[in-house]
């Protein structure tokens, strides 16, 4: 979630509880965040149960055993988050590359089909897009990853920049921000995070100031592949990379043919 998004509460002395009851009741959106461990608490007291389990409202999924809960978004129609069941702070918490960690990104994708449960009509999946803010661009303190539409006009110009992206980084400005761009031929085991991490030389200090997005791209043989998108925060022009700028809550593009 970004600063200017969900979650978000802004009654001064808002309890715990009452937090978490405003949250549910869908009355988070609008405001700026006075607990930003609101969704650890609902992920780790609502939502996980025992491994193999199917979780409780409100997550609408819980796999222990893997490691996520996935929760709508009271943003938008179709937004859903994946949150990891363990204490994981964000980009800047060294378990996310762990060997052994999570397929964040992997599980996340998997979500798209939620998205399309709640359109009018199921999108293709180069209209999708997932997102996780930097610490730097968020509101909560527990690790999520926004799964949502991509805005028309980012598709746009994700197309034109195709014949110029390869496994290789390249430069690229979205939404007035300078991005780094590279193909991931799958998700699955591509480890956005780790990939991330190996291109610096001190991660545990790096890491947080960074944001990432995948979005689906239709490759030249017809086959879905994937964009991995990073942007490093520029707090003095207001960049606080928050890849989330890229996806579109009110899912626009299922208007286009």
């Amino acid at each position: 979630m970004t600063r200017n998004g969900l979650p978000a509460i802004k009654s001064f002395g808002m309890s715990l509880a009452a937090a978490m009851v405003f949250w549910l009741a869908g009355g988070m959106a609008g405001h700026a965040s006075e607990n930003p461990d609101i969704l650890w608490h609902i992920v780790h007291e609502r939502c996980a149960v025992t491994p193999g389990g199917q979780g409780t409202v409100p997550c609408e999924e819980t796999n222990v055993r893997a490691g996520y809960a996935v929760l709508k978004d009271h943003t938008g129609p179709a937004q859903y988050l994946l949150i990891p069941t363990q204490r994981v702070t964000g980009m800047e918490d060294p378990a996310i590359i762990k060997k052994d960690a999570p397929d964040y990104f992997a599980y996340a994708w998997k979500q798209t089909e939620r998205v399309n449960h709640h359109l009018a009509h199921p999108l293709p999946m180069d209209d999708m897009a997932l997102a996780i803010n930097s610490a730097y661009g968020r509101t909560q303190n527990q690790l999520h990853i926004h799964v949502d539409c991509i805005r028309p006009d980012v598709k746009v110009a994700l197309h034109w920049a195709r014949p110029r992206l390869g496994t290789k980084w390249v430069a690229l400005s979205l939404d007035g921000h300078g991005y780094r761009a590279r193909l991931l031929p799958v998700l699955s085991g591509a480890r956005p995070f780790q990939l991330l991490a190996t291109d610096m030389a001190d991660p545990a200090g790096e890491m947080g100031q960074h944001t990432l997005v995948v979005a689906g791209m239709m490759q030249a043989d017809g086959q879905l592949g994937f964009v991995l998108l990073d942007d490093r925060i520029d707090l003095q022009h207001g960049d606080h990379a928050s890849g989330e700028e890229l996806q579109d809550h009110t899912c626009q593009i299922q208007k286009f043919p």
